[in-house]
């Protein structure tokens, strides 16, 4: 026999092992939440972004097909940053915050709420009338207080009202969450993605964290693609940002992950987004493709 052949014939068992290992995780999460923090770093690293993004969609489409209520947090630091560059502006950044005055601040809401918010769910809408677009402001679901003077509009968060959020699930809806908010007198801000993601986990009690960006998870050695580490308890991974080990964007999805298990998430997971149907390949798989992170 060719090996050809021999190939064609493995295919089919091979997906078959696939989809009966998938199942006992389908089974356990049904009915549970799942926030997915999508990085505009996930699409910006790919070698090719409307790929990327058809691919996320499959993903999150198909989380609500087999019983997941999924709720979308995206990001688009890449993105703001290319129109600041088109328009002539320069970024300052302090502790990988982007240093944000009122201009600024109006680009950020131009491309995270106007531009990759209705990017993204109009690509899981291909798969159905499932996607919701919003952001902080609707419905107070963030509410924002300043982070630094030093730092102009850029905010934390202060609460969340995840109401609006839990009446969208009931419906059966996806919601995609735009990473901007106000403070009591409605005055805007840019808040950091992997921040509001960690923060709406913990006050929806989900079950799992997905935070999607362009490397494979943490790693022992950031310089060696062969260090990442499978699974993290929350004080390992503390102790590695205290340590240096973790660094640059890595600190704040580390810091995210850990507030959100700490607040009783399950578990949190670090993965490379760039790579095909990563989502599906860490819930569904026993032995995922990123960082496992538990209390």
């Amino acid at each position: 026999m060719s090996n050809a052949s021999s190939d064609a014939r493995s295919r089919p068992a091979d997906v078959a092992a696939i989809l009966v290992e998938a199942l006992p995780y389908i089974r356990r999460f049904a009915g549970s939440i799942v926030v997915v923090k999508f990085g505009g770093a996930a699409l910006a690293g790919s070698t090719d972004p409307e790929a990327a993004l058809a691919s996320f969609a499959e993903d999150v489409a198909l989380l609500r097909s087999v019983g997941l209520a999924p709720v979308v947090v995206h990001g688009g630091g890449p993105q703001i940053e290319e129109l600041l560059a088109r328009l002539g502006i320069s970024s300052q950044f302090q502790d990988g915050h982007r240093v944000t005055d009122a201009e600024t601040l109006e680009i950020a809401r131009m491309v995270l709420v106007g531009k990759v918010n209705s990017e993204i769910v109009a690509a899981i809408n291909v798969h159905g009338a499932l996607a919701v677009g919003l952001s902080g402001f609707d419905a107070n679901l963030l509410q924002v207080g300043l982070r630094d003077e030093q730092l102009g509009y850029v905010g934390n968060v202060d609460a969340v009202n995840p109401s609006l959020l839990h009446g969208l699930l009931a419906q059966g809806l996806i919601p995609v969450v735009a990473t901007m908010g106000s403070d009591l007198g409605g005055q805007a801000y840019n808040v950091n993605a992997d921040a509001v993601a960690g923060a709406l986990a913990g006050s929806l009690k989900a079950t799992r964290l997905v935070m999607l960006t362009d490397v494979d998870g943490v790693r022992s050695d950031p310089a060696d693609v062969g260090s990442t580490i499978p699974r993290l308890r929350a004080d390992e991974l503390d102790a590695m940002v205290t340590a240096g080990t973790a660094t640059g964007g890595m600190v704040p999805k580390a810091r995210a992950c850990v507030a959100a298990v700490r607040a009783g998430v399950e578990a949190a997971h670090l993965l490379d987004g760039t790579v095909a149907h990563a989502v599906l390949l860490e819930l569904f798989t026993d032995s995922g493709v990123g960082t496992m992170v538990t209390a």
